[in-house]
């Protein structure tokens, strides 16, 4: 097993990191540059940077927020939000980001992945994927994809759609359950484990972090790569040395 990353978010609106529960009801947690500095320290693996209200504006990711951050971070930095042409994607690249999330826009123009990774490598490129559970019988995907901060559903299985993705040439795959998220009640394990094991590329789990345990099973249940956490890493209830020995101490190789 590779080595497991430990990545905390910043899910950033009007230039302060926020966190809620099923992708609303949003609260404060923190300053952006000041968490990234500090995960820095603590030796978070890489830092993923959310502009959450990007799509739904209609805007490209803010800029100066992410210019801010770049000046403190020390480890691999990603950005999302807003992100729907090669150009804004050049924009975040010349700013020192190194690899950028893509979520709504891979959806509605799937090819625009392609043409990603052509011009600037499969490393740098992230698809993230939100998901939702249906019932049984009600004609939907179990697993379906949702787009535009989870408040559009696409009618797309994820699995369908995360094989898709690799064969465009996605580097990696951000996945997050809205129905878990900032539930604290963990990780969706059944839609994890169903993506992880069916591409070859890295997963990175998302949504539902509450306690240690989780993250464990994000890696042995869900077989994800790496487990991205953000509210119990914001309002100090997990730190990142204490995530990192404590999957160590289970025989998961982290990096310390």
């Amino acid at each position: 097993m590779k080595e497991v990353k430990i990545v905390p978010c910043l899910d950033v609106k009007e230039g302060r990191v926020v966190k809620g529960v099923n992708f609303v009801n949003l609260r404060d947690a923190r300053d952006p540059v000041e968490g990234a500095a500090a995960y820095c320290r603590e030796g978070a693996d890489e830092i993923v940077f959310l502009d959450i209200f990007a799509t739904m504006e209609s805007r490209k990711t803010r800029l100066e927020w992410v210019r801010k951050v770049c000046e403190v971070v020390t480890v691999p930095f990603a950005v999302g939000g807003g992100i729907g042409s090669i150009e804004d994607m050049k924009a975040l690249f010349d700013l020192g980001v190194d690899k950028v999330s893509i979520n709504t826009a891979a959806v509605r123009n799937p090819e625009l992945v392609r043409q990603a990774v052509k011009e600037f490598g499969k490393e740098k490129i992230v698809i993230a994927i939100d998901g939702k559970k249906n019932p049984p019988n009600s004609g939907l995907p179990r697993l379906e994809v949702v787009v535009k901060s989870g408040r559009e559903s696409t009618g797309m299985d994820i699995v369908r759609w995360a094989k898709r993705v690799e064969e465009l040439g996605a580097g990696e795959i951000l996945l997050t359950s809205k129905d878990a998220d900032g539930t604290k009640q963990g990780y969706d394990l059944e839609m994890t484990k169903a993506v992880a094991e069916a591409v070859t590329i890295p997963v990175t789990a998302s949504g539902g972090a509450g306690k240690l345990e989780h993250l464990y099973e994000a890696v042995t249940i869900g077989k994800a790569a790496a487990v991205l956490a953000a509210s119990v890493f914001h309002f100090r209830e997990i730190s990142i040395p204490e995530a990192k020995k404590y999957l160590k101490d289970r025989g998961i190789p982290v990096r310390i």
